[in-house]
């Protein structure tokens, strides 16, 4: 039964580099710890060769040329582990997470989706890098082999059974300790190499060859252990991992940003990350969550930051949420979210919808760290008709309703529905949406359609916007004569009056509301006209609300 095993050499640099990319090919090392006692945590092979050696501290290590230097990131470090573990689900479902930079997926029976097991460990390896990680992939009979394969050998390799011991003998023997992270098993790797050393063992054929009675003798139960992993003779089952389905990336800023262009760039980023991690598993993006933690002490008392801002600034006065009581006032969380109406998979279309989003709704201050996550969800399946005429896609929609939306005002696009209230003209703009929702929006108005009694015709009412202010003249409490600035044609004696009919609601609100409606009828030039005449008995104002047809 093969196993396949994708192990990232140095994995902090990696995780980095798979942040900014733009560092790629150059050297690169990552520091650990409070300045001024930073030394240097993971360095990749240009930086390895050009000198720098782990456990240097950043003032030894300032004098070399050519080297970049950046902090490590535990938030990067958890993202790429997430990439790790998706890249390895695409291909198989019993994957399990053997460490941070390691991981190992039964392959049996895969050899009919994906060809023979040499192409699945370079399809393997592509994956990896499409999510921005360089991988080394090995596929053995067994994990540990697979892994110590992954672990000495660079690129893709492949073992066949029977011949573990022989690929695996030219492997120095610290890759049997290379998994050691904590101290005690530092200090417990760094005895048995010393050992290892004075006996003149180097690799793993010295470690096989050994008798077998003689090793357990001297290092007891834990040599044995390792000489049966130099023979490539263990066996052990898998335990597999079920990682919730998460899908986020996040960056932390050295340098706050105020413009929104820089913004983009980083948000397109992690947006082609996170769509990457999507197309693994198949699925698409039903709602983005945007966060972004503010520096408020980088910003004046009035809301603009204290640097240069020019066009397209990050500056308003909103105020975001803070993240807790026990955080300052300075460091802020700023939250918007993107609900898309079917799911979509286009890096494009959310780049835009976010910058739309906040050009509306601006943070107000420096951003230092940006968060993005993804709700998933299953992709749209859509078939056209042959002879029917092609609609207009979902995403250009989306973003010419959010182009619209960020000119006229959000509570302005959108489809009208009338609100289950007895105030006259009330209605509630709801966002257009597509499918299921759609359906279910129409079913439920066709259920209360057909619950309702049949009605006759009716005189139409021509609703006139905004509604016309007039002048009345009461007698005995009855409308006789009106007059209307705007419409000329509204004026003089009224003949006759129907009302009034008093209407009042939200009383035990602030915006209550009470009115009295009059039908009246005025002589005019082509005969009698019919309108409806309101008055708001809050405020004592006439209105002409529309005429009859």
């Amino acid at each position: 039964m093969p196993f396949a095993c994708i192990y990232i050499p140095d994995f902090p640099v990696e995780a980095l580099l798979r942040a900014e990319p733009e560092l790629r090919g150059q050297s690169v090392a990552v520091l650990e710890g409070k300045a001024p006692l930073q030394k240097v945590f993971a360095v990749n092979e240009s930086a390895h060769r050009a000198g720098v050696e782990l456990g240097m501290t950043k003032l030894q290590v300032e004098a070399c040329t050519g080297l970049t230097l950046r902090p490590r990131s535990l938030l990067q470090e958890e993202s790429a582990h997430a990439a790790l573990i998706d890249c390895a689900q695409s291909f198989s479902p019993r994957v399990e997470d053997t460490a941070c930079d390691t991981i190992i997926l039964d392959v049996a029976g895969l050899e009919q989706l994906f060809g023979p097991v040499s192409k699945l460990a370079r399809d393997i390896a592509q994956r990896a890098s499409d999510l921005g990680l360089e991988a080394n992939v090995a596929i053995a009979p067994n994990p540990d082999a697979a892994v110590l394969a992954a672990r000495g050998f660079s690129g893709v390799t492949v073992i066949s059974e029977g011949r573990e011991a022989e690929q695996l003998a030219g492997l120095s023997v610290q890759v049997l300790f290379a998994d050691k992270q904590a101290p005690q098993e530092k200090e417990e790797a760094a005895q048995f190499l010393e050992t290892l050393s004075r006996w003149g063992i180097r690799n793993l054929r010295d470690l096989a060859a050994l008798p077998k009675v003689a090793l357990s003798e001297r290092l007891g139960q834990r040599g044995v252990h390792l000489q049966q992993l130099a023979r490539g003779e263990t066996s052990r089952t898998l335990v597999p991992a079920e990682p919730p389905l998460i899908f986020e990336e996040m960056v932390e800023l050295e340098n706050p940003l105020v413009l929104l262009e820089p913004l983009a760039f980083l948000l397109n980023r992690l947006l082609e990350q996170i769509c990457a991690r999507l197309s693994a598993c198949a699925l698409a993006i039903q709602e983005l969550r945007l966060e972004l933690e503010l520096d408020y002490a980088r910003s004046g008392a009035d809301g603009s930051a204290d640097a240069h801002v020019g066009t397209g600034a990050l500056v308003s006065l909103p105020r975001a949420k803070s993240r807790g009581p026990g955080r300052a006032q300075a460091r802020q969380i700023f939250h918007r979210t993107l609900r898309l109406p079917v799911p979509l998979l286009d890096t494009k279309i959310f780049l835009k919808l976010l910058q739309l989003d906040l050009q509306a709704h601006p943070p107000g201050a420096p951003i230092t760290k940006i968060h993005l996550s993804a709700e998933p969800a299953r992709p749209r399946a859509a078939q056209n008709g042959l002879f029917l005429p092609p609609s207009p896609e979902p995403e250009k929609l989306e973003l010419t309703l959010s182009r619209i939306a960020g000119i006229v005002g959000e509570n302005k696009v959108g489809s009208v529905e009338l609100l289950d209230t007895h105030r006259p003209q009330a209605f509630h703009m709801w966002r257009l949406a597509t499918g299921e929702s759609q359906n279910r929006r129409s079913d439920k108005k066709a259920k209360t359609d057909s619950n309702s009694n049949g009605t006759c015709a009716v005189t139409a009412l021509r609703i006139f916007r905004p509604p016309a202010r007039a002048t009345v003249t009461l007698r005995e409490g009855k409308p006789v004569r009106i007059t209307c600035t705007k419409q000329k044609e509204i004026a003089g004696k009224i003949l006759w009056t129907a009302g009034p009919w008093r209407f009042s609601g939200d009383w035990w609100e602030q915006e209550g509301w009470a009115r009295d409606e009059w039908d009246i009828a005025l002589q005019q030039e082509m005969g009698i006209a019919l309108y409806r005449l309101v008055r708001d008995s809050l405020r004592g104002q006439w209105f002409v609300e529309g005429s009859y047809d």
